[in-house]
This record gives C-alpha cells, structure tokens and sequence, in this order.
C-alpha cells in the first residue's frame, strides 16, 4: 500500500512540476510577443510620423553625453587647451655633503621629448 502511495505522489509531483514548466513557458513567450508587437508598432509610428520614438532619443542623448566626457572635457576644466609637453628626465643622486647636512634639492637633468600616441 505504502508503494502506491509513493507512486502517487510522485506523479502528482511531476505533473505539478510540468504544469508549472509550461505556465512559465506561456508567460515567457506571451511577454516576447507582446514586446515584439510594442517594436513593430512603434517603428510604425515612427515611419509615419516621421520622428525617432523616444527610447531612440533618450539613448542617443546618453551616448552623447558619455562620448563627450570620455574626451576628457570635465566641467570646471579649460576646453580645448592640448595636454601639457612631455618631458623626459634624468635623475641623479647627489652625495651627502661632509658636514652631515641633508640637501633637499635634486639635481634634475631635464630633456623634452615628443608627447606619445
């Protein structure tokens, strides 16, 4: 008896589980065709009123935007200005004078180079 018990309840647990599958799998699809017939229908719109939809306006006034401060052009900084030269240096260290003082200068041995690309 306890076999056919088991038996049982695991089909109804199957059938629980493929009855859930395949509500998921409607709900899926309904919303995929429901968004595409959204996609036709605006493009519709736009084609015969002749202006972009606006997630089209939207996303090209981000991109836009994100362009132009990927260029380096921050508020508050000078625009147009070119980078600053290049330059190359030589550093070389200078001995501890005899009397034990400690120099803060560096001697610096400077030769401008081309900016890199």
């Amino acid at each position: 008896m306890q076999t056919l018990t088991d038996l049982l309840g695991r089909l109804i647990a199957g059938a629980i589980k493929l009855v859930l599958v395949l509500a998921a799998t409607v709900f899926v699809v309904s919303f995929l065709l429901a968004a595409l017939v959204v996609v036709v229908l605006v493009s519709l719109w736009s084609l015969i009123t002749g202006r972009k939809p606006a997630p089209v306006v939207m996303f090209t006034r981000m991109r836009e935007q994100s362009q132009r401060y990927t260029q380096g052009v921050w508020p508050g900084t000078a625009r147009g200005e070119p980078p600053g030269e290049v330059v190359d240096v030589q550093a070389t260290e200078l001995k501890d004078r005899p009397d034990g003082a400690v120099d803060d200068v560096v001697d610096v041995t400077a030769t401008p180079s081309r900016p890199r690309h």
